[in-house]
């Protein structure tokens, strides 16, 4: 995991892989990309260019937030990771969760979210000018920004111009009306919590680009890894997912699987039914992505 570090003069430097130091405290950019050629890739920032591209300002306000919460350190998916090396590629999808949960901060960059033009509030009970923007966002649509939504502590939202709206706690009920997570979810409760079904529910309606990613984006969801096949096609990924899924849920004893059904025909063969258990209490925990084990008190429960 290669991190960007800012320096006394403004600038900052991609660092070299720092993933073994454990204690590193760093922030977490999440954004929604635009085209190719906007973005700043590794490339870019090796070579010292990239400044003149539209994607600099979310680096730069990553920077900024970072140095303002006394973060040394910042990680930023379009120049950190090396997209031309596969295996670091992978290595990095199959992190992400990870990554995203031990951030000190994560902040949403919305491209789309601007209080330029926006009056004040006149009533006490009136919404805020630009919430309307802010639950028409275009980052409550994308596959990958449901994990960069679940797995931090922290996660604050900033408009295009950098105001900060506010947090996933003072914006609680906002995102839950947008997304349909459950609260508890929004609040870190262990992902085992709840059911395969709602866990798949929570991305149904998200969009990728590459359709495959919108199997490969729910990994850190589910506590599996995976190969990743671009070309494959979304539903031989889906597939594969389930049976990930499936291989963790089968070395619990006496399960039982059957085929619920999500859109676009998409079958999700995972709801979990054993002597009267509900399949939340069966479901593979994504808080450690490494095991995706279920708790030792329902393992007991289980034999029981």
């Amino acid at each position: 995991m290669r991190l960007l570090e800012y320096s006394p003069d403004g600038g900052f430097r991609v660092t070299q892989d720092l993933s073994t130091n454990e204690n590193l405290e760093y922030a977490i950019l999440s954004h929604t990309w635009g085209p190719d050629n906007e973005e700043v890739t590794f490339r870019d920032l090796a070579d010292g260019t990239g400044q003149d591209k539209a994607g600099y300002e979310k680096i730069r306000l990553c920077a900024k937030q970072a140095r303002r919460n006394k973060l040394r350190y910042f990680w930023v998916d379009t120049c950190c990771i090396d997209k031309s090396n596969q295996v670091e590629l992978h290595e990095a999808i199959n992190s992400m969760f990870r990554w995203y949960r031990k951030a000190a901060r994560c902040y949403v960059y919305l491209s789309d979210v601007s209080v330029a033009g926006c009056g004040r509030k006149r009533k006490r009970r009136q919404s805020e000018p630009w919430e309307r923007a802010f639950r028409d966002s275009r980052w409550f649509t994308r596959g990958w920004t449901l994990q960069e939504l679940i797995a931090p502590a922290s996660v604050e939202f900033f408009t295009k111009e950098g105001q900060r709206l506010g947090d996933k706690r003072s914006l609680e009920r906002q995102i839950h009306e947008i997304t349909g997570i459950a609260v508890r979810a929004l609040r870190g409760a262990d992902l085992s919590e709840f059911s395969v079904d709602e866990r798949f529910k929570w991305a149904e309606t998200r969009r990728t680009t590459r359709e495959e990613d919108w199997a490969y984006c729910l990994l850190g969801i589910f506590g599996v890894f995976m190969t990743l096949i671009y070309g494959e096609r979304k539903e031989h990924a889906i597939r594969r997912l389930k049976k990930e899924i499936r291989d963790v849920l089968n070395e619990l004893p006496t399960a039982q699987v059957t085929a619920p059904t999500l859109h676009h025909g998409t079958r999700v063969d995972l709801q979990i039914h054993d002597r009267g258990t509900k399949s939340s209490e069966l479901s593979p925990a994504a808080s450690h992505p490494a095991q995706a084990a279920v708790t030792s008190a329902q393992r007991g429960m289980l034999s029981s």
